[in-house]
């Protein structure tokens, strides 16, 4: 009897799972995806399905492959994944981070959410399409990327620069951070399929002052400007400005749990979300965290220069307000380095593709009603859309109504549900089939 694509996924994912593609963010201490990369090819070379390997740096490997469809004029959709993840520390965790440990109805690993569980159910589909002999409707292009979780100039900016013949004729995209549920009750569940995200602006600021002894009085301190200035930008909170999604969002949640929400003041609903409230507290207005410092060289010795990092996300259409906002709250006394710059992106919650993701959804889960949402983080969709290409957030996972899923992304114990992979891959490939 041959396998099915349900049956396969787990196995691929535990697989990926075991292999460490930590992204520091630094070249000299990242792991590297080229293994990932390979096992993915070998798993692509099984089916019959060719594929090209380019690594735009030692070990950061991305891999494309193309299947074409029964009808080649018309736009390709590109299915995306990354295979980078972000550090685990295994003393944190109550199972080796690398181990893909099977256990209470759950796969335990770095990356199980974010996003080897994705890449398993891709695999597992097209895998299970060459065993059949199926012919998807048009070109489905797969892309597994490096360098997601550090700013995508290895992985997907590195593909649209370098190699956008790979993706020509892509016309929709898409990747992670949506589809998965959230439980309003036994008979309702929403998925949330992710149509916009914020804009990325990671900032160095930069202090500069007279360098010193340390036992001196000294009033042209370096590290006393630059520590002024991130504790204003720390404290400050950016207005609230409800955009088109996030609009469309509230009023599908509120009629979805029989609440009154004000679209122009939506704080009070939006506690009212339990786990998914702080992953859409975020999308209603701009944030600048500080992330880093760096000053000094000696305990006794007061530095010429102070630098911190700031890592920014703006609202579609709010970059430029922003920054005037932000070079207010810094002052006129320190520097802004724009370090890694990417705009955000937004499309509407309409068309075919969001209407068969709805019914593949709903053949899996009649309670399944689909709403749009804005993410607050980034995915390699910011570099694809660079191509015109219109890109959604649909990775869909039926979760547990207990489990906190937004916590589990670059958190502790990442563990993604079993039978949700499975729901996963029937779901996808419905998708796939009707798109």
């Amino acid at each position: 009897m041959e396998t099915t694509a349900a049956e396969e996924v787990t196995g691929i994912c535990r697989d990926l799972l075991r292999i460490d593609t930590t992204n520091t963010g630094d070249q000299s201490t990242t792991v590297g995806e080229r293994v990932a990369a390979e096992y993915v090819a070998a798993k692509l070379d099984e089916a019959g399905i060719g594929y090209e390997l380019h690594e735009s740096a030692p070990r950061r490997a991305n891999l494309v492959a193309r299947i074409p469809g029964a009808d080649r004029s018309r736009g390709a959709l590109l299915v995306h994944g990354h295979l980078d993840v972000v550090p685990a520390d295994p003393r944190e965790w109550s199972v080796d981070p690398f181990s893909g440990e099977e256990k209470d109805g759950y796969l335990w690993g770095r990356g199980a959410i974010d996003m080897k569980d994705f890449d398993a159910m891709i695999l597992a589909v097209v895998r299970d399409w060459r065993r059949t002999g199926y012919v998807p409707p048009r070109d489905v292009v797969l892309a597994f990327t490096a360098d997601e979780e550090a700013g995508m100039t290895y992985g997907s900016e590195f593909l649209v620069a370098k190699h956008r013949d790979l993706l020509d004729g892509c016309t929709e995209a898409i990747g992670e951070v949506g589809g998965y549920s959230y439980t309003v009750n036994d008979d309702l569940r929403l998925y949330l399929v992710q149509t916009a995200e914020k804009g990325l602006d990671w900032l160095r600021l930069h202090a500069t002052g007279r360098p010193g002894h340390g036992s001196f009085i000294h009033d042209d301190n370096a590290v006393t400007t630059l520590a002024e200035a991130v504790a204003r930008v720390g404290r400050h909170r950016f207005p609230m400005v409800v955009t088109p999604t996030v609009r469309e969002f509230l009023l599908r949640v509120g009629d979805a749990l029989g609440i009154d929400i004000d679209p122009e003041d939506p704080e009070v609903a939006i506690a009212k979300l339990g786990p998914i409230a702080n992953l859409i507290g975020a999308t209603i207005r701009n944030t600048a965290n500080p992330t880093r410092l760096e000053a000094g060289y000696k305990d006794n010795v007061i530095p010429g220069r102070a630098s911190a990092t700031i890592d920014c996300r703006t609202l579609p259409g709010q970059a430029e307000s922003f920054l005037a906002e932000l070079r207010e709250v810094i002052g006129p006394d320190v520097e802004i380095e724009h370090n890694h710059r990417q705009p955000a992106v937004e499309t509407e919650f309409g068309g075919p593709l969001v209407e068969a993701m709805g019914a593949a959804l709903r053949a899996e889960d009649p309670g399944a009603r689909t709403v749009p949402y804005l993410m607050s983080g980034g995915t390699d969709a910011k570099a694809f859309a660079t191509l015109g290409i219109r890109c959604f957030g649909f990775a869909p996972l039926r979760l547990p109504p207990d489990l906190n899923f937004a916590a589990l992304f670059h958190g502790i114990d990442e563990r993604v549900p079993v039978e949700g992979l499975k729901f996963g891959v029937r779901v996808l490939d419905r998708l796939l089939r009707n798109s």
